[in-house]
């Protein structure tokens, strides 16, 4: 879990420096109409945040296989309108979600890292796989789509 805890203190410390080199153009700009901003990926992530919290703690007293729930990313990031909302507030609470998120990780017993929950389709992932896909689900957007200059 080292490695997934370093990979997020990295990008809670790059988070605030990288999103504030960026114009206001470049923070509000939709590739498509129907594609998020770069400022509403990071907003997307933050729900990421919220839900994966609530995973990560669920799964280690309830019953298993526990069983995802999932969301919908396009309609949480609309409700939420991460678009109009200021970069300020948006960058602090990924940094805030993802240190409790360390700090819900750092606190999980090794042996529940082994516990299993159902993400659908009937596969079994277990807890520290969730974790880890946790991070890359992140990097994927952060690599992928917020660091690409647009």
């Amino acid at each position: 879990m080292k490695n997934v805890i370093d990979g997020i203190n990295h990008w809670i410390g790059f988070i605030p420096e990288g999103f504030n080199r960026m114009t206001e153009k470049e923070l509000n700009h939709r590739p498509m109409p129907h594609k998020w901003s770069k400022k509403e990926i990071l907003g997307h992530l933050c729900d990421s945040a919220l839900n994966n919290m609530n995973r990560f703690i669920r799964m280690q007293y309830e019953e298993h296989p526990y069983v995802i729930q999932p969301y919908n990313q396009d309609q949480w990031v609309l409700v939420q309108n991460y678009q109009e909302r200021p970069l300020d507030e948006i960058v602090n609470l990924f940094c805030a979600l993802n240190k409790q998120i360390i700090h819900i990780i750092t606190n999980t017993p090794n042996d529940r890292l082994s516990n299993l929950c159902d993400i659908g389709n009937n596969q079994l992932k277990s807890l520290e796989w969730l974790i880890k896909d946790y991070l890359e689900h992140m990097e994927h957007h952060i690599n992928n789509q917020i660091l690409i200059k647009k």
